[in-house]
Parts: C-alpha cells; structure tokens; sequence
C-alpha cells in the first residue's frame, strides 16, 4: 500500500540509520540511505523522493545545509529534521529553512511513524480508544470576523498544485506577479479583498500550510485571525481533520489544564466521567489557540510541556497520551514586550512564534472595503432570508470610507447588520449607518447631537495663567483644573468616535468600564441610560 512511496534516511550512526529504516519498512515505504550530506546528494542525484529524514548533525555539515541545497534546486521532497533534546533554536530553524517537521532526539517510533505519514499526505494514526471517553466543550470562541460564513471543510484535490514555493525567508510573492496555476482554494477566497496586502497573505498561507511549523497569527482585534487560521487548516493536508478553536481568554484560569488535557473520572469533585481535553480533540488536525497571550504563566509552563513532549497527561492519569496537532495561535498583542515584562515565557513565544502571519488592519486596505461590504450584506441576507441582498447608496460607501474603523471588519459587520435592520429598503443610505459625516451632515447621529446623549455644560474657564517667558508655553493657573478639562476633552471624544458606548470608548483608552463611569461622574459628562449603549 506504501510501496510508492520513496524514502531517503540520512544519519551518520549505522544503528540508528538500521533502526529508522526497519521500522518504515514495516509500514510498506521503499527506502534508501546515507551517511552524509554529500552521499545523500548522490542519491538525490540519482532519483526523486517523497520524503527526506535527516539528522541535524553528519559527519560534513548539517540537515540545514541539505535543506537549502533541496530548496535552492526546486526539489519537490518533503523533510523531516531529527534534532537533539532541547536545541528548540534548531528545530525553528530547521522549519525556517522550510522543513516540514521535526523530531527530537530520543526518537519515538510510534510519533516518527506519524510524522511521516503526515508529510505524505497519509491518513494519520487513530485517536488513542477512549471508549466513552468524551472531547472537552470548548468555550464558545469569539467569532472571527470574516466575510462570509465559514463553507464546508474542502480537501485539495490529490495532486493540486499551489502557488509556487516563496523564498526560504517566507518573503511573498509580489503582488504584480501574474497569476498562475489553478483557482485559489475556497478558504482563501472567503477572505475578500484584492489589494496588495491581502494578495501576500494568501500566497504566504498556501505557502505555510505546507508544513508543520507552528504559525502565530498577529493583527488588532477584529482583524479576522480565525479566519487566517481557519485557511491555513482547510488549505492543509489536515483539512480532513477536525479544527478546534479555543479563547484563551474565555476560561477560568482553574479550569485551563482540564479543558486543555481532558481528565479522568474522579480526578476532582465534579468529574464524574473520562474527558477528552482540546488537544485529543484536535487529533490528526489544527489546535487554534485565540488570544494566547491572555494565558497565566503556570498554564504557559504546561502548554510548552505539551508542545516540546507531544503529549498530554490528563488531570488524575498516569500515563501520557501522545497527540498529533498543529498549532496555530493569535493575539493582538505585542508578545515580544509581554516577555520584556515577564508577563508571557521567552521559551514558549520561539515555540509558536517560528512562522509569523500578519493580519492586515481594515485601514491598511481601504481599497477592499467595497468587496468587503458586498460580501456582508450578501451573508446577512443569506442568514436572514432575504434575496436580493442589500446594496450600499454612493454616499454610504463613501461615508464608510472616510471612517477609521478602529474596530476593523468586526465594526464593519456591527454596523452593516445595524444598517439593514433600520434601513427597512435594499438600498442603504448614509444616514443609516450611524456614523456622522465629517465632512457636514443632516444625520440625526452626528457628534453630539445623537439621541439620548447630554453632556454637562463646559467647566468654567481656569484663571488666566501668568505671563510665560519668552519662547516658553503659558504654563496653567491651575494645573488641576487644566487636566481636568484636558481628561473632559479626551473622554467626550472618545464617547463620540464610539457613538457614546461606554465600554467601547473605555477600552479604547485603555479603560474599563468602572474606571469610565467613574471618570464620567467626577468630570461631569452624562450619557442617559437610555442613550446609544
């Protein structure tokens, strides 16, 4: 059943080199060997491979070096890095230089055997039996804003070509580059957009999806990072295999290493049965960890653990459970300053940071916003029932882009779903997306004058300040009273850019929602309760 498929192992110990053949031969591969880089050229040379396994260190260089040989010659082969316990900056640079995987040393057979027919496209090894054992309830994670509801789980055809290979550094393909080969697969094109920066992100996920490496997905929020990692998994061979999405952020720190490992019965009070955690639900597939950096530290510890070892010990088990997933994690913050801080593990951020997916902000490709909204609406109307969707008048779409959207697609969606439901028409104007016009407009949201709002009368004026030096600011009469007004300012404009929702405006200043309604009752601006909330 294996028999086509061609092996190349290349390790410089004759016992492992038997050890590492013998046990592909029993899984059907037909495989060769070499004792260095330059023999295994030779055999490169001489024929193709499925796959290369190759040991880091050989007696005339390393795996890296016959990596880049491989890629710098446009070799098809998949490979396979066998590096030393712990060198973790090895193995991130093995999946740099565009290896598929990697494998530490002691070796395991059964993860070696899985790894390698996971580079082949094989189907993976069976979830350990867990007879009644149940996967985990993962907390409903936040929904990505995309462009369109998530489609049915598409596998590539067998044999489908993809974008050709990018630089060894990831660098995409420049956007002027004319387009080649067969049609975007259907998880790209639910990404919407054709500006540059969305052409380079498609072609850096068919590129990424590829392999193994862990993918860490950056952008603000509302960007749509699930979505990136939604393509990165549909486009994969691991398609067939579930997703599973987790908000790190959305559980109780006392229950992350139970949702995340599963537990036994009787583990704790409550456990009255065998559960799977996300990670032995993820099998075979891709384990998305939204918000990752929202993680406390003693989890971190653990996840790392996890991701190092490939296996997971449930809560009140013994024995470890090996476990076969690709991790693709997102945040939008800066990890690199939380490690500064001590707020997030320096080990653990190479572990996910090895391939880095930028998602671009809403204002980065302006040019995209009408191919954006066409495919809102299109899906609000799907979801409601109503044909034909609803269009966007000139005016609308020009007052939308003029907006900032600070909350990028998910504001987008937040105010076209608003927009259909008051418009009652299928052509929606401006003054229905509750935006003022800063250029002059009659809408009835404009600025302060939107309904419910009242702000307190203005403080009265600080004493006139003395003289300054030449040269030099007036410094304030009254430094309270000055700050006071100058906080007053900041707070009323940030009510007004979030169309007076509290918590919104009080995020965007870095504010909760407690600290906002404090600062608003001690500055005197009042929002009726009945007001736009």
């Amino acid at each position: 059943m294996s028999a086509n498929y061609s092996l190349l192992v290349v390790d410089d110990e004759p016992d492992l080199r038997t050890l590492y053949e013998l046990s592909l031969l029993r899984e059907g591969y037909d495989v060769d060997s070499a004792g260095s880089v330059e023999e295994a050229w030779a055999r490169l040379g001489e024929r193709g491979y499925s796959a290369v396994i190759t040991d880091m260190r050989l007696p005339d260089g390393n795996g890296i070096d016959l990596l880049r040989r491989l890629e710098a010659a446009g070799r098809p082969e998949k490979t396979i890095v066998i590096t030393a316990y712990g060198s973790a900056e090895n193995a991130v640079e093995a999946l740099k230089a565009g290896a598929f995987d990697y494998l530490t040393k002691p070796v395991d057979l059964r993860q070696f055997r899985a790894v390698v027919a996971s580079a082949l496209g094989r189907p993976l090894p069976p979830a350990p039996d867990a007879g009644a054992v149940r996967p985990a309830r993962a907390p409903a994670a936040r929904a990505a804003p995309g462009v369109a509801a998530p489609a049915p789980r598409a596998v590539p055809a067998p044999g489908s070509a993809l974008t050709p290979a990018l630089t060894p550094a990831l660098t995409p393909a420049p956007a002027s580059a004319p387009a080649a080969g067969p049609a975007p697969h259907p998880a790209l094109l639910r990404m919407a957009g054709v500006s540059p920066a969305m052409q380079q992100l498609r072609s850096l996920i068919e590129r990424v999806a590829r392999g193994m490496a862990p993918v860490m997905v950056q952008g603000e929020s509302g960007t749509g990072k699930e979505l990136v990692a939604r393509a990165l998994h549909e486009v994969s061979a691991r398609a067939a295999q579930p997703f599973i999405a987790v908000n790190c952020g959305a559980i109780p720190e006392q229950l992350l290493e139970a949702e995340f490992f599963g537990y036994r019965k009787g583990a704790f009070t409550g456990a009255v049965e065998d559960r799977l955690g996300f990670f032995q639900a993820a099998q075979g597939g891709t384990l998305f960890l939204d918000e990752i950096g929202d993680l406390p530290l003693a989890m971190q510890s653990k996840l790392l653990r996890a991701i190092q070892e490939r296996s997971v010990r449930q809560v009140g088990a013994t024995a470890e459970l090996p476990v076969n997933v690709r991790i693709v994690s997102a945040t939008h913050k800066d990890l690199a300053a939380e490690v500064q801080e001590g707020r997030f593990r320096q080990d653990l951020y190479y572990r996910l940071n090895v391939i880095q997916v930028r998602m671009p902000p809403l204002r980065e490709r302006a040019g995209d916003l009408p191919l954006i909204c066409d495919a809102v609406l299109a899906r609000i109307a799907r979801d409601a029932g109503v044909t034909p969707p609803p269009q966007l008048a000139p005016d609308a779409l020009a007052l939308l882009s003029r907006h900032a959207f600070p909350g990028n697609v998910r504001e987008l969606e937040n105010l076209l779903h608003r927009a259909v439901t008051l418009s009652g028409d299928r052509l929606i104007q401006a003054a229905d997306l509750g935006l003022g016009d800063d250029a002059g407009s009659d809408s009835d949201w404009q600025a302060i004058g939107q309904p419910g709002a009242q702000l307190a009368p203005e403080p009265a004026p600080a004493p006139a300040p003395a003289p300054a030096p030449a040269g030099a600011a007036p410094l304030p009469g009254d430094l309270v009273a000055h700050l006071d007004a100058v906080e007053r300012d900041i707070i009323i404009r940030a009510l007004e850019q979030h169309r007076f929702n509290r918590t919104a405006a009080g995020s965007s200043l870095g504010l909760s929602l407690r600290q906002m309604r404090y600062r608003m009752a001690r500055l005197g601006i009042q929002v009726a309760e009945h007001g736009p909330e």
